[in-house]
């Protein structure tokens, strides 16, 4: 299960915008969606109107919707949760998804995330991957879940997986906090990216590489543009380049054509 909720856990709706891809590419089908009337308040979160194809007006409500992918060639069944953080009742809300990964038998709960941190745009966004399940933590080589403070519908959901002894893992990606006023893509194909090596699972980029590239270069003209924020990112370069220089190890390098390979595989037409 692959999770990933609007609001307060969505940075430039860089989670949300990852399962999003999935549901398209992986053509989903909708299988549950949560009465929003106990989470949700409607004056902060309006429905909307809106037609559809045969002109039909109609009425969405905001709430939290459950999707059954089977990506191809995998064997494995995938449910992608597409929600939007409740306004209230959130221990409720919880146990109707546990209900959900009780019923489904999920082996593995993953939720998405994304936070604005002082990151430079032109630089790979960060992704990290942590859990609370020692034995995962471990076995994958994860961040152990070191944060302390306030967290969101996405804390509190793994939380209670762990609790009840299922899996989960989170992972969120860093958006650079001055540029956060749009969706960045270059994020949720990041965190797309994480989600493959983990789980050695095929995922078909399909436009999501063009749309980070269009991200990328209005990013780099706002810096142009813009003297004191040219400064500030070049700030943040050298401080990233100083105390976070990947190498480039013969494992890395490995993983990273193994990836490209199943990619390319999974992107060819029949």
């Amino acid at each position: 299960m692959i999770a990933a909720f609007e609001g307060w856990n969505d940075a430039a709706e860089a989670a949300t915008g990852a399962v999003d891809h999935l549901i398209e590419e992986w053509d989903a089908e909708l299988v549950l969606a949560i009465d929003p009337e106990d989470y949700y308040d409607f004056q902060v979160k309006r429905p909307e109107v809106e037609f559809d194809d045969e002109g039909v007006r109609r009425l969405t409500w905001p709430t939290t919707r459950i999707y059954l992918a089977r990506p191809d060639d995998t064997g494995r069944d995938v449910l992608l949760i597409r929600g939007i953080e409740p306004n209230m009742r959130w221990r409720g809300f919880c146990r109707e998804l546990l209900e959900v990964v009780d019923e489904s038998n999920a082996q593995l709960i993953v939720v998405l995330g994304a936070l604005l941190a002082d990151s430079p745009h032109t630089r790979p966004i960060p992704v990290t991957a942590s859990s609370s399940d020692p034995e995962l933590t471990a076995s994958w080589s994860l961040e152990p879940s070191s944060y302390e403070g306030p967290t969101g519908i996405t804390g509190v959901f793994a939380d209670l997986c762990t609790s009840l002894g299922v899996p989960a893992v989170s992972i969120w990606s860093a958006i650079p906090h001055y540029i956060a006023g749009t969706p960045c893509p270059k994020a949720s194909l990041a965190l797309l990216s994480k989600i493959e090596a983990l789980l050695d699972l095929p995922i078909p980029e399909g436009d999501l590489p063009e749309l980070a590239r269009a991200w990328q270069r209005g990013a780099d003209e706002l810096s142009e543009e813009d003297p004191e924020v040219a400064e500030y990112v070049a700030s943040l370069e050298e401080q990233r380049d100083t105390t976070d220089l990947p190498e480039a190890s013969g494992d890395a390098i490995a993983a990273e054509f193994e990836r490209y390979l199943r990619r390319r595989n999974t992107d060819r037409p029949e």
